[in-house]
């Protein structure tokens, strides 16, 4: 007991003071993106009469099992993960392979089990145990990164729960578990150019062959085999020029796109943004709420939100450099990794200058297996900078 006390004095409360204000502020942006408005067409409708805290109480509750979650972390030894890696790898394979039969269907995509009353998606608990056994994996790897047939075996590591996530379908989950895997390469030792060359010749092929997919199919009325809904497809391309089909797959840009600039400096205010009330933004409490904080909260409140996130990533890169071991390093790596992507590719979609993906924003999002997923990865973080040196008595 004097030891763990002793160790719980090393936690770092900037990161957590930073993660607490996140959820703090995005409660309140999901209150703002949820509540009943004005606009509702029928008095005393359903959607009129229901509880305008459903969302914020459901988050909430997540964020209560997510600090759960993480204090139990806290009070395990994060090298004994190291030997249940092959169990935990092949839990992952059974709950991704358990949304192919059993899983239930929303908005076009079956990644969902339902348990009860509640919904869980197994891809992102994948995440956190992919960090986990890959980090494992390369461990047992040190300094033979060099050549590209050093780094097959961590492709075929990878490969099985990536064409799962693929079947379901879900492209942005399948895309963090791609930069999960490269920035945790890079950390073990891999060559820069090796990783960038890799990098460049995949998308250059997967741009080339979905340009070559819409090219027969407009001229040839020949369609090549992808492994996308043809949704998706159109989402990878339409950001380039969303006003080409404005009322199709362009228009979740660009009532983002509008939101935003509409916010101006200071935004206008919560509860008074026209896109958000006005029921033009898309899944705006989940994939498009910084639509919501750009238009509502203006300039200055989207800087405050990514100074608090720019925190939690520095700390966490400090961890990564500060652990006292390759295993602790590579699983901090992997979450800074999976934390970096989700924020650069939320804010990019929803300004426009990146693909729609669907990844949600970090601890900002409603969402109760995100949450879940980046409290735990960020108390094992905390596990490993309590740990990082030897508790003397």
């Amino acid at each position: 007991m004097l030891k763990q006390s002793r160790l719980l004095k090393k936690l770092d409360h900037t990161l957590l003071a930073a993660v607490a204000l996140i959820i703090l502020l995005g409660l309140i942006v999901i209150y703002s993106a949820t509540k009943p408005t004005e606009l509702l067409p029928v008095a005393g409708s359903v959607a009129e009469s229901a509880d305008p805290f459903a969302y914020v109480k459901r988050q909430l509750l997540w964020v209560l099992v997510g600090i759960g979650l993480m204090s139990m972390m806290l009070y395990i030894h994060y090298e004994d993960l190291m030997k249940h890696t092959k169990l935990l790898y092949i839990i992952n394979l059974i709950m991704l392979m358990a949304v192919i039969y059993f899983g239930v269907s929303e908005l076009g995509a079956q990644r969902w089990i339902r348990v009860g009353s509640f919904h869980f998606q197994p891809s992102e608990f994948s995440k956190l145990i992919m960090i986990i056994c890959f980090a494992a994996f390369l461990d047992s790897r040190k300094k033979r990164l060099n050549r590209l047939r050093d780094l097959l075996p961590s492709f075929a590591f990878f490969s099985v729960p990536i064409l799962l996530i693929f079947k379901q379908p879900d492209l942005g989950t399948a895309m963090v578990l791609f930069a999960i895997m490269f920035g945790m390469l890079f950390v073990a030792g891999a060559r820069p150019r090796l990783l960038v060359g890799i990098i460049t010749g995949l998308a250059g092929t997967v741009s080339l062959w979905i340009w070559a997919h819409f090219w027969l199919a407009a001229n040839r009325g020949v369609q090549l085999w992808m492994p996308l809904k043809e949704y998706q497809l159109k989402r990878l391309l339409i950001f380039i020029n969303p006003w080409q089909d404005w009322h199709g797959a362009g228009y979740n840009v660009i009532q983002s796109q509008i939101a935003i600039g509409q916010g101006g400096f200071w935004g206008r205010g919560l509860f008074h943004g026209s896109q958000t009330h006005g029921n033009f933004l898309p899944i705006q409490e989940t994939d498009f709420i910084f639509s919501v904080v750009g238009e509502e909260l203006g300039f200055i409140g989207a800087v405050i939100l990514l100074a608090l996130f720019f925190i939690v990533i520095y700390r966490c890169i400090l961890i990564t450099i500060n652990a006292k071991d390759d295993f602790g390093t590579l699983v901090a790596a992997g979450v800074v990794s999976m934390l970096t992507f989700h924020v650069l590719i939320n804010v990019g979609m929803t300004s426009g200058i990146m693909p729609v993906t669907g990844i949600p924003l970090p601890m900002f999002s409603s969402g109760g297996s995100s949450m879940i997923t980046n409290l735990t990865a960020l108390g094992l973080l905390l596990n490993i900078n309590m740990r990082r040196q030897k508790i003397l008595f």
